[in-house]
């Protein structure tokens, strides 16, 4: 059989019920017996992607000097803190939403878009776990659709997903107009049972079959999207998520090493707010120091 290729315009749908929703090219494929209604979900943060790919958005610009290395050292600890307390409440969310809010007011979409395809290139790349490439890879090659679904900026997502070849992006979305954030979300952010919304609207917009799906996380937060599928994998799993996993009998794939991979907890959603809560906080100081 020829291989397909489909072009996808590259955006979030405007017409789309489905938050967070952005296409990327199709890389050309071989299909080997494909199945039509069957979809790979991928969170990105430690399972496609060693650490939180805000961070590593906040490294790179922080290297452009849109905020101090004090700001990026201050909120990695923050986030250190969350990987060992692994909590995260109403309060955390309510701040990760603001930050998410205050992070993009005024930023213009074509800006932002450059910055992460340089970013990625330059700090996120290295960073993604060849064993959970080759996995989507392979779904690829059978002609499955996979889509990485994230709490991230839907923009980051949406670039990882075209630099990997992957079909598309779910991710927290920010309005926009005229070109530029206007600071307030479009939704939620895409996190928890919010992922599993968006993939149970995905699969109905696309016409899969949530049954023939598989997920694929490293963290119990994402236990709706895990159950809504008819096959999860845990990936680098948490403490909560490997014991989860073992229970249900679901697959394992971890591709860290040693006792780092047992003792390591995973970064909160609420982290990567925090994160660009103190991307906020530098830019806005940074703001402050040009305007005096």
């Amino acid at each position: 059989m020829a291989a397909r290729t489909k072009k996808v315009t590259v955006g979030i749908d405007p017409d789309s019920h489905v938050p967070g929703w952005a296409a990327a090219e199709l890389a050309p494929t071989t299909p080997v017996a494909p199945d039509p209604t069957s979809a790979a979900f991928f969170d990105i943060d430690n399972t496609m992607m060693q650490g939180a790919s805000i961070y590593w958005f906040a490294r790179g610009l922080a290297s452009r000097k849109y905020f101090t290395t004090t700001d990026l050292a201050r909120f990695a600890w923050r986030q250190l803190r969350f990987r060992l307390s692994a909590k995260e409440n109403a309060t955390d969310m309510s701040e990760a939403k603001e930050a998410a809010l205050a992070f993009v007011a005024g930023w213009k979409v074509a800006d932002v878009q450059r910055l992460a395809e340089e970013i990625f290139d330059e700090l996120m790349e290295p960073r993604i776990w060849a064993g959970t490439r080759a996995l989507a890879q392979q779904h690829l090659e059978a002609g499955t659709r996979v889509w990485l679904v994230s709490a991230a900026p839907v923009e980051i997502g949406r670039v990882i997903a075209a630099r990997l070849g992957l079909t598309g992006a779910i991710g927290t979305v920010a309005e926009i107009v005229d070109g530029a954030y206007t600071g307030r979300l479009v939704g939620d952010l895409m996190h928890g049972p919010a992922k599993a919304e968006a993939v149970v609207g995905l699969a109905g917009a696309e016409g899969l079959d949530l049954a023939h799906c598989v997920a694929y996380s490293d963290s119990a937060n994402d236990m709706p999207m895990l159950t809504a599928v008819g096959r999860a994998v845990a990936v680098n799993p948490d403490s909560v998520l490997l014991r989860e996993a073992r229970q249900r009998g679901w697959e394992v794939r971890d591709f860290r090493t040693g006792r780092k991979a047992v003792k390591i907890a995973v970064p909160s959603t609420a982290a990567a707010g925090i994160v660009a809560g103190a991307v906020t906080a530098g830019l806005a100081a940074r703001r402050r120091r040009l305007s005096k």
